[in-house]
């Protein structure tokens, strides 16, 4: 079902939904497949600016990676699906070892679904009604289906034993231990944590099957902070696995941490964990390696302090165009707000290429100092630097607010050549 989905996708139109992509593509009614069989030159080939690009290297790089990453340390992957709505990463993530997507909201869910993801890790609580029963009739209809959400309060554990009843399935569950006061969702307590269990015992539309949290929400967090709160969630794991919370039908615990600050820390942790009554399915879900960033996601990764274990490649670059030069210090591109990522930062200028002769050169001088909703505003260091026409190549921080604003996004080779295009569901 999967690789059937995703395949239809070459059969979709070229058309105005789809930012950057040739205008001529869609007068002679292409469709992206044969857009990509063409194998067009991304700056000869009628491409229009802004458009944003996937490096074909540094993407498979960085699924080798982190797919190599894991093995290495005895860890199932399920690598966050919301950093780029993207089933055709998906399905590569998937090839290369995941054991499924995490999702955080049922419609990320539903798209899964829509392209055959045989299991999914719903990353909160999930106590929509409507949602449920969705939940409740894909499980009713595919046995080989699994999926597993937290459950972080008795509240939430009564409301979804009432949205389930009768509905003749059973729901996979793990206790969300919250990573401290202040911090996002979960249970504060250990025993909060033991009342959630309790809860979901007294049900019989639900079943625990194991302990999960978010790292990277511990307070103030550093290595030791981090380190010590991993051990409290495995340890949780291991207290409930004695006590009988997991019950007989429970064939494997499930213990889930890791974004991708931490997944060093998360190796480290789940690899002192010590065997319980049965299998333990170690499940990592960091998402954003898979494009990696030039800016935020750069400076967190854990490889910057396990640089033996390897690293990542930023993937993404947008080429804008410059369209004014008012000034010998100021220049402004085509791309803005609607374009461009900026929760974490302003994007950083990488190069200029020249409208007359197509030469590339760093962007030496140039930097982005503010964003409107389709310009970015550029202060040079010279009447030189930068010209009107000239390409300038941006990267950016935070993969989840890059892959949202474009529908569709053409991954390149390092000659130049577009071999695909991606498609996002947001």
């Amino acid at each position: 079902m999967g690789s059937d989905a995703v395949r239809r996708l070459a059969g979709e139109p070229v058309d105005h939904r789809f930012k950057g992509l040739p205008p001529d593509a869609q007068a002679a009614g292409l469709t992206v497949g044969e857009l990509a069989a063409q194998g067009r030159d991304l700056y000869t080939g009628g491409f229009t600016t802004p458009v944003l690009t996937l490096d074909a290297d540094a993407l498979a790089h960085n699924l080798t990676v982190l797919g190599e990453y894991s093995a290495r340390h005895g860890l199932a992957f399920a690598p966050h699906g919301k950093t780029c709505m993207a089933p055709q990463l998906f399905e590569r993530q998937l090839a290369h070892g995941a054991w499924g997507i995490t999702a955080a909201v049922p419609h990320q869910a539903r798209v899964y679904r829509a392209f055959g993801i045989p299991r999914i890790f719903l990353a909160n609580e999930l106590v929509d009604p409507a949602a449920l029963r969705w939940v409740a009739a894909e499980l009713a209809a595919d046995p080989g289906f699994r999926f597993v959400c937290y459950v972080d309060s008795v509240r939430g554990v009564r409301l979804m034993d009432r949205a389930l009843q009768g509905r003749g399935a059973v729901l996979d569950v793990v206790v969300e231990l919250g990573a401290g006061e202040g911090a996002r969702t979960g249970a504060r307590t250990d025993e909060d944590c033991r009342a959630v269990a309790d809860a979901v015992a007294a049900t019989d539309t639900l079943r625990l099957v194991g302990i999960a949290g978010y790292e990277a929400e511990v307070p103030d967090a550093d290595p030791e902070k981090v380190h010590a709160w991993l051990r409290r969630l495995t340890g949780l794991a291991a207290e409930f696995d004695k006590a009988g919370r997991f019950g007989p039908d429970v064939e494997e615990i499930v213990v889930s941490a890791g974004g991708s600050a931490w997944f060093d820390a998360v190796a480290d942790v789940f690899g002192e964990l010590p065997e319980l009554s049965r299998p333990v399915l170690k499940l990592l879900r960091s998402g954003a390696y898979v494009s990696h960033d030039h800016g935020w996601y750069g400076r967190l990764t854990p490889f910057n302090r396990v640089p033996e274990e390897g690293g990542l490649r930023p993937a993404f670059r947008l080429w804008t165009q410059v369209v004014s030069r008012p000034s010998p210090t100021q220049a402004f591109v085509n791309a803005g707000k609607r374009d461009i990522a900026y929760d974490l930062g302003l994007p950083e200028a990488e190069l200029v290429r020249d409208a007359l002769d197509g030469t590339e050169r760093p962007a030496t001088g140039i930097r982005v100092v503010k964003l409107s909703d389709q310009h970015a505003w550029l202060e040079t260091g010279s009447a030189e630097d930068v010209q009107v026409g000239d390409w300038v190549a941006l990267g950016m921080s935070h993969p989840c607010t890059i892959f949202e604003k474009w529908p569709l996004i053409p991954v390149v080779e390092a000659d130049g050549t577009v071999t695909e295009y991606v498609r996002t569901f947001f």
